[in-house]
């Protein structure tokens, strides 16, 4: 995982960046809510400059699956 990504998770979920391994998903820790998802969604938007549709948010649902998401969307990690 690039370290941009990384600083994403830790700034949208609001935890310290040696908690986000690949193994990190949705509710796996407190910080991984539904709001802090959405803060997620919108964090990746603006820093890779791209608009994640509705049936891909739901997808992203732990790291892996975010990294497959963003290069649906061309971003390379």
């Amino acid at each position: 995982m690039s370290p941009k990504l990384q600083e994403v998770f830790a700034t949208a979920l609001a935890i310290s960046s040696d908690q986000i391994t690949d193994d990190l998903a949705y509710q796996s820790v407190p910080e991984w809510d539904s709001m802090s998802h959405m803060i997620l969604i919108s964090e990746l938007e603006s820093t890779y400059a791209i608009a994640i549709e509705t049936e891909d948010l739901l997808e992203m649902n732990s790291v892996t699956n975010v990294i497959s998401g963003l290069q649906k969307y061309g971003v390379e990690i």
